[in-house]
């Protein structure tokens, strides 16, 4: 028995060593995993953060740009007043109510032209003696506006900039003030207002959040109306006695802002919390006005991208370790498959000897179908042209008739406008025949501008006898007269007829029998429609009305290759052919062609 306990002892630490022999491996992949999720998180912050950054700086860029245009393009106006005789004179005499009337209506067109918000004039003591609203609620006339800081800096330093509430209009808006003066001390201050509403409206089309931040720190312009009139951080308390003097923020109760700053990633940009929700804050020092415009861009679609790149480098970190797994077990198989190396060859060269075979087998059956479809091209070109020459040699046929008759009667002009009728349909058997020549070599129709009013009476007088034995009344209206279409004239005339024939053979068993052509100009486009009221396309036909052999007269009647033809006549003049059931009964076809030129273009008149 003792012998046997070593060797029982020995089995046990091999089996273990096996079993801890592929623990190290495991947890190399795991490191290699969890290194490339914490790379793709850290590679997409970083270049999520530097997009928001570039965006924000474009941003910015624009917006001081345009804000510092806004509150420089007023600073002229000051100035300019202090060069109008009329405006000194009212600081010398402000007891004069006619030259009191007279500046305000002066700043009245000044500000209308200037397109400030308001224009008015203090005196040295700080009272308004005239402004442009003067005859509006609200007017800061006889206010005293003495503590406001723009008066007070206009007095002592010549000018002044202010941003606040207005004191009478409750509005806020920026001020603009300029001492008057030809001698010391001031007579008087000139001051205007700009609305800087309109830039903050445009703000709020741009992405993120944008904030206009003054030199005491609160937010006086932003796209969020809970953020306005908010300061960053609780004031001090000097601030807050200078504000209780000045009263910029009207009766705002200066309620701090949740803003923490988590970290500084440059100079002017800071990852802070508002609110509790994490954002990139962009800031921007204006050159016109002691204050910082900041753009706060959300950072929680960068952190949801870094969190997929960091789940998509781990995945593919796995995928590689089992890629290489799987190439290092097919290295183990390699001898395995030599084995059966001869095997596979030898099904491998049955299968290529099968596949030629077959292969002979398809070019064989695909020379068939060629052949099958090379006849019926040639069956449906046939019953093409026995279609396009039948409808001008009965046209031909009914004139040449007429003529006879008008002939008897000695009816000489109307027996030579039937012979220039038949002259025509000569014409078009020509091209129609020489269209046919070209077939192989030419893709297009050659396109001119053709008048409706005339292709519409060509048509009319191949299908006279036919109406006329059907009782079939025709209504042609072309409106304007003039209307022409880009298309070629005999294709033209050969669709325009087979659609009214086919209308006549539908009308046959109707009561009403009226077909009615109408053409109408569409944006650049004429709008040709055909109607009859007839019974209509059955339903089970009208998706397929335009492929081959379908047609809805009695066998023996019509080969169904009529509409197929013509459709492919409109596609050649970059025209469309469509159908449909009209709600009162009968079919309507519409051809969509383009508009010649001289029906688009209204002519100018002539000087």
């Amino acid at each position: 028995m003792n012998s046997r306990e070593p060797a029982r002892r020995f089995d046990l630490p091999s089996d273990t060593q096996r079993r801890w022999r592929g623990l190290p491996r495991w947890c190399g992949a795991l490191a290699l995993v969890a290194l490339a999720a914490v790379a793709g998180h850290n590679l997409a912050m970083q270049n999520g953060l530097a997009r928001l950054r570039e965006a924000a700086d474009h941003r910015l860029d624009m917006l001081a740009t345009g804000l510092d245009a806004d509150l420089a393009r007023f600073e002229y106006l000051p100035a300019l007043l202090e060069m109008t005789p009329i405006v000194p004179a009212l600081l010398g005499t402000p007891s004069d109510s006619r030259l009191r009337d007279a500046v305000n209506r002066y700043l009245d067109g000044v500000n209308a032209t200037a397109g400030a918000e308001m224009l008015y004039v203090l005196d040295a003591a700080g009272t308004s003696l005239a402004a442009s609203d003067w005859d509006r609620p609200g007017t800061t006339i006889g206010q005293d506006l003495s503590f406001r800081p723009y008066v007070i800096d206009a007095l002592g330093q010549g000018r002044g900039r202010f941003y606040g509430v207005g004191i009478t209009s409750r509005k806020p808006g920026y001020y603009l003030s300029y001492a008057l003066r030809h001698d010391q001390p001031a007579r008087g201050v000139v001051a205007v207002k700009v609305n800087l509403e309109e830039s903050e409206r445009a703000w709020r089309m741009l992405p993120g959040n944008v904030a206009l931040i003054d030199q005491r720190g609160v937010v006086i312009l932003a796209t969020r109306e809970d953020l306005k009139f908010r300061p960053l951080w609780p004031l001090d308390a000097s601030q807050r006695a200078e504000v209780q003097r000045s009263r910029p923020y009207g009766e705002a109760g200066l309620q701090p802002l949740q803003w923490t700053q988590k970290e500084a990633l440059a100079r002017n940009v800071q990852v802070i919390a508002l609110d509790g929700v994490d954002q990139l804050a962009s800031t921007r020092a204006l050159r016109g006005a002691p204050w910082q415009l900041v753009v706060l861009d959300d950072l929680a679609p960068v952190r949801v991208g870094a969190r997929y790149a960091a789940i998509t480098a781990s995945l593919a970190m796995a995928v590689l370790l089992l890629i290489a797994v799987t190439l290092w077990q097919r290295r183990r198989a390699v001898r395995q498959k030599l084995a059966n190396q001869a095997a596979l060859q030898a099904a491998h060269d049955s299968l290529e000897s099968t596949v030629v075979a077959r292969t002979a087998q398809l070019r064989a059956a695909q020379g068939e179908l060629v052949h099958a479809g090379k006849m019926a091209a040639l069956g449906q070109m046939s019953a093409g042209v026995v279609h396009e020459l039948n409808q001008p040699l009965t046209a031909m046929r009914t004139l040449s008739e007429s003529a006879a008759i008008l002939l008897d009667k000695s009816r000489f002009d109307d027996v030579r406008g039937n012979l220039q009728r038949i002259r025509g349909m000569v014409d078009r058997l020509a091209r129609l025949t020489s269209q046919l020549k070209t077939f192989a070599h030419k893709s297009e129709l050659p396109l001119a501008p053709v008048p409706m009013a005339q292709v519409a009476a060509d048509a009319q007088v191949i299908v006279a006898e036919a109406s006329r034995k059907n009782g079939i009344v025709i209504e042609v209206d072309v409106q304007p007269a003039t209307l022409s279409v880009m298309a070629e004239e005999a294709a033209l005339g050969s669709v325009l007829v087979n659609l009214m024939r086919n209308a006549i053979d539908a009308m046959q068993a109707s009561p009403r029998r009226t077909l009615r052509l109408e053409a109408r100009p569409q944006d650049g486009r004429v709008i040709l429609r055909v109607s009859d009221t007839g019974p209509g396309i059955p339903p089970d036909i009208l998706p397929r009305l335009f492929e081959p052999f379908v047609t809805s007269k009695p066998a023996g009647t019509g080969l169904g290759l009529g509409l197929v033809i013509s459709a492919q006549l409109v596609r050649a003049m970059d025209g469309t052919l469509r159908a449909a059931n009209l709600p009162d009964g009968g079919a309507c076809f519409v051809v969509d062609l383009p508009a010649a030129i001289r029906t688009i273009l209204t002519p100018t008149p002539q000087e």
